[in-house]
């Protein structure tokens, strides 16, 4: 499956933005779909994952209450809703599909990744 995020820009400290990850080439109701993040001189992360069917959601610590992952398989879609954003959420965004787990948060049972999209929190 390719992966193309996109939703990604500028946006005040307390404000909201929305990614969404369109798939292409397969349908996404084979796959759980994860958003990873990386930080400037930081390694990537876990943020939030989704499973095959949407009904279940797994979010980092720091991102529980903040963000939203949701799923739209008729258009083939993953969205990640980020609100009360902060300074410190400044990061390229990479979303990713695993045919083999659900809720993730280790890379490598990821099998595609998206390009990745900038988001920047301005204080």
């Amino acid at each position: 499956v390719q992966l193309q995020a996109s939703g990604g820009g500028l946006v005040q400290a307390g404000g909201s933005l929305r990614l969404s990850c369109a798939a292409s080439g397969r349908t996404l109701s084979s796959y759980a779909m994860g958003w990873f993040r990386q930080a400037p001189g930081k390694e990537r992360e876990f943020v939030a994952a989704i499973s095959w069917s949407g009904d279940r959601t797994y979010f980092a610590d720091s991102m529980k209450g903040r963000f939203t992952i949701s799923i739209d398989n008729a258009k083939n879609t993953v969205y990640l809703q980020m609100n009360s954003l902060k300074p410190e959420d400044t990061a390229i965004y990479y979303c990713a599909a695993s045919r083999t787990v659900a809720g993730s948060r280790t890379e490598r049972n990821y099998d595609s990744w998206g390009q990745g999209t900038q988001v920047t929190v301005s204080s």
